[in-house]
């Protein structure tokens, strides 16, 4: 019997989660918490030793509705290739900042040195 795509894609899901909860143990040292579905917790300790939880999600995305009762399928290469462009796209917005700030403080500091030739002739 052939088996439907949800089936197919729970236990995608199931083993991708089961092969991170037995690398999670074994390198953390601690026990997986399975707490749904899709989602496993692993008990960690940030730098001052306080206890937090790390949450990680196993999703298998079908793509997007079209609207006509189908998917345009999901394509994590195209994905990645999206993200780093928004990457490029942020790191590019932060130097020009960067450089319009240090533009900004050049300016300040010329109209400071005129400002303090005048008050040397006024004196």
């Amino acid at each position: 019997m052939e088996k439907n795509k949800a089936t197919l894609e729970n236990e995608l899901r199931n083993d991708i989660l089961d092969s991170l909860c037995g690398f999670l143990s074994e390198h953390y040292g601690v026990d997986t918490l399975r707490v749904s579905a899709s989602e496993i917790a692993i008990p960690c300790l940030d730098s001052e030793k306080n206890e937090k939880f790390g949450l990680i999600k196993v999703s298998i995305p079908r793509g997007t509705r079209t609207g006509e009762g189908g998917y345009v399928p999901y394509d994590g290469y195209t994905a990645h290739e999206a993200y780093l462009d928004e990457l490029k796209e942020k790191q590019a917005k932060k130097e020009a900042s960067a450089e319009k700030k240090a533009m900004t403080e050049k300016l300040r500091e010329q109209k400071r040195a005129l400002r303090a030739k005048k008050n040397e002739k006024v004196e």
